[in-house]
């Protein structure tokens, strides 16, 4: 069995893939300061059930892919790993000024968003940052996006405004609140929504452009479901779209 780590900064998400199934994952959180036997503990007590045969990581977090590696050498030794690195196989041309800038997980977004839905396509990732990934119709990474994340925003605006404080997010009644609280939620849902929607109408114009053909928008990410449901312009929610790239890649590379 493949376990596929995608390493972000708030979250880790961990997957199990029994061939091209995914039958199990977790969501836990990412602590920078984890060493590779308290990583070790954390996810060997999870996969415990599981013969691992193969590994699959991204890490946007270098601290973390630091221990991981001390990790995948004293406990993983004997199985075959990939890590989504310079040099790593993903079949993603990168058309962009600088190609070492892109996040792993960006470039893994990309290719399984052009494997199971083709191009030309959006992926929007919501997660630390919302990324708005653009994918080519031949699969190429085009560029994108980058927005401040949902739950950063909140914490921003507690810790800076003295009379408003962190809620609950979920999507209020009304876009006009009557309270502090609604009005918070409906600036945080319905405007990320409306940020979303806008950069994907722009994109789409350019894309058009180029290519004719308007792109297919796939969200992900842990705060995705905050989202899909007031956004105009979302075509499909595929919350495991990086496990599995992940999986993809390493099939690339076994």
């Amino acid at each position: 069995m493949l376990l596929t780590v995608d390493v972000g900064n708030t979250n880790t998400v961990l997957g199990i893939f029994k061939g091209e199934e995914l039958i199990r994952s977790w969501r836990v959180k990412t602590d920078p300061r984890s060493t590779a036997d308290e990583l070790w503990l954390q996810y060997g007590a999870l996969v415990r059930d599981f013969k691992i045969s193969a590994l699959a990581i991204c890490s946007t977090v270098p601290a973390t892919l630091r221990e991981l590696r001390t990790m995948i050498a004293d406990y993983f030794a004997d199985i075959h790993v990939t890590i989504v690195e310079p040099g790593t196989k993903t079949g993603v041309p990168l058309l962009v000024d600088n190609p070492k800038e892109i996040g792993a997980d960006r470039i893994v977004n990309t290719l399984a968003a052009h494997t199971l839905f083709g191009g030309p396509a959006i992926v929007v990732d919501f997660g630390t940052s919302t990324n708005l990934d653009v994918v080519s119709p031949k699969g190429e990474f085009l560029g994108g996006a980058l927005a401040p994340g949902i739950e950063i925003s909140v914490d921003a605006l507690a810790a800076r405004a003295a009379q408003l404080r962190k809620v609950e997010l979920v999507r209020p009644k009304n876009v006009i609140g009557k309270n502090t609280v609604e009005a918070l939620q409906s600036g945080t849902i319905f405007g990320f929504a409306g940020q979303v929607d806008g950069l994907v109408d722009r994109i789409t114009t350019e894309l058009l452009d180029q290519f004719g053909t308007r792109p297919t928008v796939i969200a992900t990410g842990g705060l995705a479901p905050l989202i899909i449901g007031v956004s105009e312009t979302i075509d499909h929610h595929e919350p495991d779209l990086t496990l599995i790239g992940l999986r993809l890649i390493h099939e690339r590379n076994s």
